[in-house]
């Protein structure tokens, strides 16, 4: 075919479908389809021509031909991430908090094992997560002191791993709290406490002193790191304390006195100015602020002032009789006031304490659980109150043959284990990696 200048006419052939080329005149202009290559527009105006390149897939290079001259870019290197340590750590930072985590980073290569085992990355981990994972509960069982894990394989942590030695003698020792990756032991045979580190072996034994001896003793143990940014769980190399309280024989006087490991010694003793009978026992105190409050068998409380050292009776709300004292806990309500916990199956029932402008103290009802509700636990009409996580606000009761741990904000449940006992738990929160330091992540990734 001819077009006017009496020049051909040249089609694309079948093959090559993406060139269209046309001459008017002397000139010749040839298109490349760009829907085919986009990247490439070529066009001839009498003798010039001109080649450009999509940014899209070319964004490095650019050219340009005007008459005979040919200028080009030089091209640019694509960036790419940074392969540092503070990436790598960063992303290490958001590993779970689970005991296997860090272990089994710290197998992948000797850079990651050095990032990992870095004294100041576990502090920026345990900074990072803020509360340390529930690694298991301490219980007082017919076989002594023993640790029952309730976490999943590769978390599992074997029950002896945390075993308390000889202080796990039952006829002559008996848990009085738990708190901080620290556990308190009383040693009746030696009128002596214990404080125990699970994960490091430690133990320090302390002489109780001898105004505590006559009464029933009961007490806590707690971190006294005075960093405020410092997050517990982790707390194995820093200073503790410890709170002893019990009541006279006489006249049910409450007394306290607490230890300071900075100090190594014991500090004044405390007495309140009201009576308390003997403190419930199996039902260790519950930090809420600054300040311990433990249960009696009265209808009081004690509270005892940690930055004040001043202990205070304080009188728990006004419930009936039909109620056991294991099923009965003081916890920290929403708003962090003080709260009374009472378990009568399936009823869980909450009070509150209000203090007005005055300084008058008034308990009120303030929530209401009804148990069978809650996913998972079974509708049976009896169970027992065995322990409480006070950072969590997890309770851990019997129910037929079953341990369950109740979250009661989001009202879920989960089922621990069976068991035929019937014992007061202590749960234990720690960072646990020791795997690390003792460089053995076979001794946490495999597990019986």
């Amino acid at each position: 075919m001819l077009d006017g200048a009496g020049m051909p006419r040249r089609r694309s052939p079948p093959l090559h479908p993406q060139i269209h080329a046309r001459d008017e005149g002397a000139g010749v202009d040839r298109r490349r389809n760009p829907r085919l290559h986009p990247q490439i527009q070529a066009s001839e105006e009498g003798g010039g021509m001109a080649h450009r390149s999509s940014p899209r897939l070319h964004p490095q290079s650019h050219a340009s031909e005007d008459g005979a001259g040919l200028t080009r870019t030089s091209p640019v290197e694509s960036a790419s991430l940074p392969d540092d340590d503070d990436m790598l750590r960063e992303i290490l930072l958001r590993l779970p908090p689970q005991p296997s985590s860090l272990p089994r980073a710290s197998a992948v290569c000797k850079r990651w094992r050095r990032l990992v085992t870095d004294p100041k990355f576990h502090r920026q981990f345990r900074a990072h997560h803020g509360k340390p994972p529930l690694l298991g509960l301490f219980e007082m069982s017919n076989k002594g002191i023993v640790f029952k894990p309730i976490l999943d394989a590769p978390d599992c942590i074997p029950s002896q791993r945390f075993n308390l030695g000889r202080y796990s003698q039952t006829w002559h020792c008996y848990l009085l709290d738990c708190r901080h990756g620290l556990v308190l032991v009383k040693n009746s045979r030696q009128d002596e406490v214990v404080v125990c580190n699970p994960i490091t072996g430690h133990q320090r034994c302390l002489a109780v002193p001898s105004e505590l001896r006559m009464g029933h003793l009961r007490g806590a143990v707690l971190c006294a790191a005075g960093d405020h940014g410092h997050v517990h769980g982790g707390c194995h190399w820093n200073p503790f304390k410890v709170v002893l309280v019990s009541t006279a024989r006489s006249a049910n006087q409450p007394l306290a006195c607490v230890y300071s490991s900075e100090t190594a010694i014991w500090g004044n003793v405390i007495s309140a100015e009201a009576p308390c009978q003997f403190f419930y026992p199996g039902v260790p105190p519950t930090l809420i602020g600054s300040a311990l409050y433990w249960l009696s068998t009265s209808d009081v409380m004690l509270k005892f002032d940690l930055d004040e050292h001043i202990s205070a009776v304080i009188s728990v709300p006004p419930f009936t009789d039909d109620f056991h004292y294991r099923n009965c806990r003081i916890i920290q309500a929403e708003d962090g006031a003080i709260s009374f916990a009472i378990l009568s199956y399936p009823s869980f029932q909450m009070w509150q304490r209000n203090v007005n402008g005055h300084g008058v103290a008034t308990w009120l009802p303030s929530k209401t659980i009804d148990m069978h509700a809650v996913l998972g636990l079974p509708s049976l009409v009896s169970g027992w109150l065995l322990g409480h996580d006070e950072d969590t606000d997890e309770i851990f009761v019997y129910v037929g043959t079953n341990v369950y741990g109740v979250q009661l904000k989001l009202m879920q449940s989960r089922k621990l284990h069976e068991t035929s006992c019937v014992n007061p738990y202590y749960p234990f929160k720690s960072f646990y990696t020791p795997a690390i330091y003792e460089g053995d992540e076979a001794d946490m990734l495999h597990h019986p």
